[in-house]
Formats: structure tokens, sequence, C-alpha cells
């Protein structure tokens, strides 16, 4: 805390700021045992900014980065409203006793919403400093002038006070007006004006990452390193099959290893003991007598999953787009191309299986966790405890990734109950195989799509539906426990949600409709298949069938698959983006996969995409390798258009662009839930292939618009959802074939140049 001691800075601190001397990086050694802080106010400057007495700034955000180089971001626009270094501004993330619920990380709004508040409100501390200093000095505000945090008269260098001299360690004491909303619609409204954008010195610049060294040489703590006195480690024991309930357990069988206690509830089970090692091997001797729940439930397997998709009864059917008169559109068509496309369920495997650690006491709880939601998580614990939402607290500790809802909140519910029933802290953490079996799953989709041409080949009618599984069969965060595996072991009632999504783009057929549908989930009720938010929900998936079949359909025309776009494109910034990423690969122009179909050697395509995401708009150019022979697809180069509005970071935006093309390669050409009638069989890294070294691309090259007139808008997701029909058009460029189920792996390849 830039040499200021915690005692020194609680002496000086006001109660709202007494909370927030406690930095991530205590949060390892701390216990609930001293009670809750006041909760945030959005309605108070304080909630959301304070001075050091050393005039340090600290920023409190209720999301968190993970791995988008958000928490840089953040401290940028902060600095820059403040005008103070970037290097003075900590950013204090997800901790739900010090931050207001913004939303966690949720739908690449990091800096587009959840940066709104912090800049009003840097804008706001600037301005009562100025005029406290105006006072001071008795002149107007007008003739001051601020350089990192300190505030000078113009034209009398004598003249000058700084920020830690007018409140250091203090409170503001000032109300700023809260639009009464929660999640990423928190904002606040406050009487100064924030820079414009020509003022910018700090916003705009390529500020380095603060994570990168403590994640390289693993200095920094993760949620794995929380310890606390008297902890227990737990390990849960889940069914081995579809539909499997507890029926008996044999908690002799456990009994060499004497502090080991089992903790059975309902379909509830979990292991507990002293140490990690211990517990890991009680749960796995255990011995547990399963029976079958419901006999009906048996999975189609994933073989059988996409004709289980088409077949299954329709629950709910929405058109979010209807124009036209799509049915004379195909009545008076000179010529009707049709596909579908085919896109499994898929893990978020991330780096590690989860962890939680949670200190429940009689009347208040504490969880460290990795959720990106940990608002949510506080929310889920206190309901799953019976306690107010208020006498809880979440602290989000950084964890081994997410991309949506993973197995975080689980594994939070799990302890909060567990720590509940014994009286003591309790730490749950997974195994590989119960991360990826277990996590939420990206729902599998089929997609069908059709279009009416007339005779001379233009586009009349176009029609896609998307049919799936539903992405919110498990909401995308944990504030009902509902929703988690401990609350549906334990029987609580459900909560499912039925929705899937459509393209997101703007090609203006006169005769169009984008519809989606969903069918009942693969098993009701406490399911390694249950389906949620992975990254970019339903993007990837739903334009791999779109953005594919609009190459068909300029195959088919014999147009340019990138002047065949821009003929039916009519949003400015979406045009201006498919002519920036040509222009940027050195594009030349030429209908897709010309000649006869190449089907052995060294084969090499090139493929286009585009698609918007909320305000961004992305376009991606994949130039691929495809080995006849072995199969492999490599891309070797992928270039991407991005226009997200004002820059905040250029090279955290790079690196944040980088990151979603290897994640949507990965997706792509590898990952797949593999699984029988009544067994997950993807639990392992050897079972669920992820993308590797040798397969990244040899380079991507970005043009980043950068509109300074347009607010910034997201950047953690829109690239990924262009990746798969980038590199499946590609393919089809360089081989003349056509694939439309993903992953395209190599088999799969192998087999389509074969014919098979």
């Amino acid at each position: 805390m830039n040499g200021v001691s915690r005692r020194q800075f609680l002496q000086a601190s006001g109660a709202l700021v007494v909370s927030v001397a406690l930095l991530p990086e205590a949060f390892g050694q701390a216990t609930a045992n001293a009670g809750l802080p006041p909760q945030p106010l959005p309605g108070e400057l304080d909630s959301w900014i304070a001075i050091l007495p050393d005039g340090s700034v600290q920023a409190f955000f209720g999301k968190m980065d993970m791995g988008h180089s958000l928490e840089v971001a953040i401290a940028q626009i902060v600095a820059e409203e403040l005008d103070v270094e970037v290097g003075r501004v900590t950013v204090v993330m997800g901790d739900t006793a010090l931050t207001c619920n913004q939303g966690g990380a949720s739908g690449s709004y990091g800096v587009s919403h959840g940066g709104r508040p912090l800049r009003n409100a840097a804008a706001e501390a600037r301005r009562i400093l100025l005029e406290a200093a105006a006072t001071r000095f008795a002149v107007p505000v007008a003739r001051l002038s601020v350089r990192d945090g300190t505030i000078s008269v113009r034209d009398t260098l004598s003249q000058q006070v700084t920020y830690a001299e007018l409140i250091g360690g203090r409170q503001f004491h000032a109300q700023v007006e809260w639009n009464k909303a929660t999640g990423n619609l928190m904002d606040i409204k406050v009487r100064a004006v924030p820079k414009s954008p020509a003022d910018y010195r700090i916003v705009g610049q390529s500020v380095p990452r603060r994570d990168l060294v403590g994640k390289v040489f693993g200095t920094k703590d993760f949620v794995t390193d929380v310890s606390l006195p008297g902890l227990l480690h737990a390990r849960m024991v889940r069914p081995p099959k579809a539909g499997q309930r507890v029926g008996s357990v044999e908690a002799s069988s456990i009994a060499r290893h004497a502090q080991a206690r089992v903790v059975h509830e309902q379909d509830f089970l979990a292991v507990v003991a002293p140490t990690e090692w211990v517990a890991v091997q009680a749960a796995r001797e255990l011995v547990v007598h399963w029976v079958q729940g419901d006999p009906a439930t048996r999975w189609p397997g994933s073989e059988g999953l996409h004709a289980h998709i088409r077949k299954a009864p329709v629950l709910r059917r929405e058109e979010p787009l209807k124009q036209g008169d799509l049915q004379a559109a195909f009545a008076g068509a000179a010529r009707i191309i049709e596909a579908e496309y085919e896109w499994p369920l898929q893990s978020h495997s991330s780096m590690g299986p989860a962890c939680a650690i949670a200190d429940v006491q009689a009347d208040h709880a504490t969880v460290w966790t990795g959720s990106q939601k940990p608002h949510s998580t506080r929310d889920g614990v206190a309901k799953l405890l019976g306690l107010p939402p208020a006498a809880v607290r979440s602290i989000w500790v950084m964890g081994p990734g997410s991309y949506g809802r993973n197995d975080a909140g689980d594994a939070a519910m799990d302890a909060a109950w567990l720590s509940k029933r014994l009286g003591q802290p309790v730490r749950v953490q997974g195994m590989r195989h119960d991360g990826t079996a277990w996590d939420p799953k990206g729902p599998a989709c089929v997609h069908r799509a059709r279009a009416a041409l007339d005779a001379t080949g233009k586009v009349i009618g176009y029609d896609f539906t998307a049919r799936g599984l539903s992405r919110v069969n498990v909401a995308f965060h944990e504030a009902d426990p509902g929703d988690t595996l401990a609350g549906q072991s334990l029987g609580l009632p459900l909560n499912a949600d039925l929705g899937l999504g459509t393209p997101s783009e703007s090609y203006g057929f006169a005769a169009k409709r984008l519809a989606w549908e969903v069918i009942a989930p693969l098993q009701q009720r406490y399911s390694p298949l249950r389906t949620s938010h992975l990254r970019d929900p339903l993007g990837p998936e739903v334009h791999f069938g779109s953005e594919q079949f609009i190459d068909e359909l300029a195959h088919a025309t014999g147009e340019d698959p990138v002047a065949f776009r821009l003929r039916y494109l009519t949003a400015p910034r979406d045009i201006a983006v498919v002519k920036a990423v040509a222009e940027k690969a050195g594009w030349t122009p030429r209908p897709a996969a010309p000649g006869k179909p190449r089907r052995t050697g060294l084969l090499k395509g090139r493929g286009i995409a585009y698609s918007q995401r909320n305000e961004t708009v992305v376009a991606i150019i994949a130039e691929i390798e495809v080995n006849a022979t072995t199969g492999r697809i490599w891309a070797r180069r992928i270039t991407v258009a991005h226009d997200c509005g004002l820059v905040v970071n250029p090279r955290g935006l790079h690196q944040t662009i980088e990151g979603n093309v290897i994640h949507g390669l990965s997706r792509t050409l590898f990952e797949e839930v593999r699984f029988s009638a009544d067994t997950v069989q993807s639990v392992d890294w050897a079972s669920y292939p992820i993308v590797e070294m040798q397969d990244v691309p040899e380079a991507v090259d970005v043009v980043m618009i950068n509109p300074t007139n347009a607010a910034p808008s997201g950047a953690g997701e829109p690239t990924i959802r262009c990746m798969p029909a980038a590199i499946a058009n590609a393919f089809f460029d360089a081989t003349g074939v056509r694939l439309r189920r993903a992953p395209l792996t190599a088999q799969r390849v192998r087999a389509a140049l074969q014919g098979r």
C-alpha cells in the first residue's frame, strides 16, 4: 500500500474506507471471525473511489479481470479522469464487501458498462478536489490545473496542494445519482463532465498488464492458495452414470482413514478430512450403492446427439427477426439453396478444476471463489444457507479461468453447505475429471438454413433457424442454488429456462427470418450435461452455420465471398470492417474453391467470416493449410479487423483478440464432449483435447478501427464467434469439400476428403 501501514490507514479512515484497506493479496490470511464490513452503497462516491494518505488511488470495481487487461484498462480510465499517473491507481475487484454489484465478468461489458461508473466517479472526485483547492487558494476553479494528483494555481508555482493533503485517508461524503440497477446496467450520474477523448493522455496508451509476472512465476495467489485455521478439505462424490441417485453409503469402507468423515444428505455426498490427500483417497475408496432414479434417463450418445435434436419436441420457438413475405419469396424462387450445420456439446475445460473455500458462522459467512460472478455467489450462498445477502461476503480470487458459467459456482455452494454442516471452514476442490465432465456445457445445436434466389442469382428470401439445447438450462450465474449441483442434489426447486440465439449481422435480404428453437435437456436434474453459457454464448455455434451458409450462397452464385457480403451488408460499420480485413489480408477477389476439388497433398485455402456482437463488429480472414494425408488443419495466418469503439489499451486489446483466436481455433478443430447412453467419456486432456502449441497460428494480424467518437464496447468475446466459420470456409476453399459438423477433427477431414 505504497508505504502506508494497514494500522495507519485504518486510523485515518472512515467506516467504508476501512474496508478497502483489506487488499485482495491479504484474503488468503483473512478470517471471517471479525464479522463483515458495511456494504458499499452505489449512491455514495466513497463506494467507487478512495484517495489514500500517500495520494495513491483505489478504485472499487464490481467486476474482475479474467486475463483481458481489464484491471489496467480501468486503472487507465480512473487515472485519466483524476489526472494521476496510472501506476498510482490500484483496482480492487470482485469483493462483495468492497465493491458494488456490477454483474461480474459478463457479456464483454467490462469496459463498456463496468468502466462508466468508475469514469464518472473519478471525474466527480476530481471536481470536488478542485473546488476544495479553489476554496483554499481563493481563486476560481478555472485558474487551477492538475498534474499527477497535485493541484496548482496557474502562473503561481508557490500555490499548490496535493490530493493527499486535501483528503488522503478520509471520505468524500458525497452523493452520486445511482440508476437503481444492479449488474451490468449499474451506472451513476455526477455533476462533473468527464474529459473529451481529444484530451486523453493515458487512455489509448499500451500500458502493460499487471497480472502476468505473478502468473508466469507463480507468485500471485490463486483461490487454491487460500488457507484458514482449522480448514477441512473435501471431495465431492458424484453419480458415475446418468440419472443415478445415492442408495446407501458404507462409511466403514474408509475406516482406515480415521480422520475422514462422510457427509451425506439426499444425493449430496462428500468426504471431508483435515488434509487434502486423505480426502482424495477416502473419496476414491468410499463404497456407494447407487440406484437408478428416473429409469427413462438415457442419453442419445454423442454420435446420436444431433439426430436427437432434430426429432425432439420443441419446447419454445422465437422469431427475433421476421420481415418481408418469406413464403412468396420461396414460392417464386428460381433456385433454392439449403444446408444444415451441427455443433457439439463443449466443456469449459478450464486450466484446472474449480476450488472454493467457505467459512460459515451462525449469523454470517465468507466465501473465497474463482467465480467470475462473486456477487451472484454471495446471493446463492445466502439463499442456500438461509442468510440475508448482506451477511455473506464473497471474495473473488484468481481461479483457473472461466469464460462463462463453469464449475466455480458449484464448488462455492458445496463448500458453503459443508461448512454449515460441520461448523468449520471447508475447502472444496475438484479433480480433472470433475471439472471436465461435470462443468456446465456449451449447448449443442443444429442449424437449418435456406435461401431463395431469383433468376439473376439475387437472394430474395433467407430463412435461418437454430435448434438445440437451452443456453440457460442452468443460469449463467449461481445466484439461485437450484442452478447448482449442490442445490439440485439437495432437491431444491429447479430454475431452468429456455433460450438460444440467432445470427448477429446486417444482411439486407428483402424477405428474412431468424428463429431459434429449444428442446428439453438430456437430463432434468443433477446432470453433467446441463447446459449454460460458454464464452460468447451461442456466438461460435450459430455463426458456424450462418457465415458458412453465406459463403455457400456466394459459391452458388459464382461470387467472391467478400464481394458477396459487401453486396448485401447494410450497416456502415460492418461494411468498413469487412473492407478493412480484406485490405489487411491482401485479399484478391475470386470465387471460393476455384477449379476442381483438390483432395491430395498439402492444400491451401482462405476464408472469411464476420459478425456483430452488441456494439462491436469483427471480421476474420483465415489462411489455412490442410494435410490431406493426416487430416490436420493448420490455421497459418489469421487476420482480424476489430471495431469496438474507443480503444483504451491497444496492447491489451491485441492480446485479448489473440486469446479469442486461439480459443476459437481450439473449439473449431478439437473440442467435443463425448458421451455414451449413460456416461460422460470426455474427462481429461486426452479424451477432451484442446489446441496445443504446434497448432497455433504463425501470425495473428490485427487492424483496430478506433473511432474516438464511439464509446468503448466489448472485446472479450466478439472475435471468437467468427473463428469457426472462417476456418470452415477456408477449408472449402482449399479442398472443394464442405464440412458442416464441428469440430473439424483430423478424422473427419480424412473421411470427407476420401468421400465418406
